[in-house]
Formats: structure tokens, C-alpha cells, sequence
């Protein structure tokens, strides 16, 4: 699982980030299944900075782990910015943590449309503020990839870490 892998891989450098600041991360994933939680974990240490992978592939899984609204659910679907954007604060909140980061996608090679076709993804972002600042901040990206459902994964749990790289280093 490194054919989309930079050097530094992105889950040595995530690890790296986290420790300079000494925060945590906790993620929240459907498409990707737990391979976020698993690249994570292959950094030696990570308990140091990594809290949980939460994997909620159904959307029932979504409105009981994380609290995902059944009206996104419904209105926009599992694969969507609203979705993505409660997935990642809900684990972020659920876990105590001061980031949170969720995928949600279509892997492939079935399941596409005009509108969100094979390689959709949404990864959202959330930043716990101090309490009472009104600093906390959610942000999702939807990004489209190409390849068969292996590659597909891959690239959205690196695309996951490289946004929670630099959402901490840009801190």
C-alpha cells in the first residue's frame, strides 16, 4: 500500500506535526474502511498522538457513532460535504481530541454518477478551538481520483493526512 507513498510518507510527517504540537487526531471513515487508522498506526509511537478509527461505513453506523443527521443523510447522501463535515467533528468531539478527520467516497468500480462519479471523495476536517473562543472550524475538500478501488483508497487516506499535515503546521 505505498504506490501513491512520498518520502517522508505522509503518516511519518503527520506523526511528526502532531508531536511538535502535542495534539491528537482521531479519525472517522467509510470509504477508506480503517486504512487511515492503519496507516497511522504503522508509525511506531502513534499512540502518542493518534486517539481512534471509527469505521462507519453504513449510514446507520454514521447517525449512531458520530451523530450524522439523518436529514444529511437523506437530503445529500452519505457521499457528501455535509456529511463529511459531521463525520469529522463528531469524531473529533466523541474523542476528546483537537483534530478530527473523516473520509467519505466511492471506491469503485461500481456505485458512481454524472454527479459524483467513481473516485469522489469528501475529506473533512475539524479543529477543536478552546472552549468558549468559538474557534472550533470544520472544513471539508471533495476531490475526484482515478484508478481501480485499491488505488482509489490509497489516495484518498494519503490525501486525509496530507490535509491534517497542513492544517497543523499552517497552525
Amino acid at each position: 500500500m505505498r504506490e501513491f507513498a512520498s518520502d517522508p510518507p505522509v503518516e511519518e510527517r503527520v506523526g511528526d506535526a502532531l508531536r511538535e504540537t502535542g495534539e491528537t487526531v482521531a479519525v472517522a471513515e467509510s470509504c477508506t474502511g480503517g486504512l487511515v487508522g492503519s496507516l497511522l498506526t504503522d508509525v511506531p509511537g502513534s499512540s502518542d498522538y493518534f486517539d481512534r478509527s471509527v469505521v462507519t461505513y453504513s449510514y446507520d453506523a454514521k447517525l449512531t457513532e458520530l451523530a450524522v443527521s439523518r436529514e444529511s443523510l437523506d437530503e445529500h447522501g452519505a457521499v457528501s460535504e455535509p456529511v463529511a463535515r459531521q463525520m469529522a467533528a463528531g469524531v473529533r468531539d466523541t474523542a476528546g481530541t483537537d483534530w478530527g478527520v473523516a473520509t467519505t467516497g466511492i471506491a469503485g468500480p461500481t456505485g458512481g454518477t454524472d454527479e459524483k462519479p467513481v473516485g469522489t471523495v469528501f475529506v473533512g476536517l475539524a479543529r477543536a478551538g478552546e472552549w468558549g473562543s468559538g474557534d472550533s472550524e470544520t472544513t471539508v475538500e471533495r476531490r475526484v481520483f482515478d484508478g481501480d478501488r485499491r488505488q482509489v483508497k490509497e489516495q484518498i487516506a494519503r490525501t486525509a493526512l496530507e490535509t491534517v499535515v497542513a492544517a497543523v503546521e499552517s497552525e
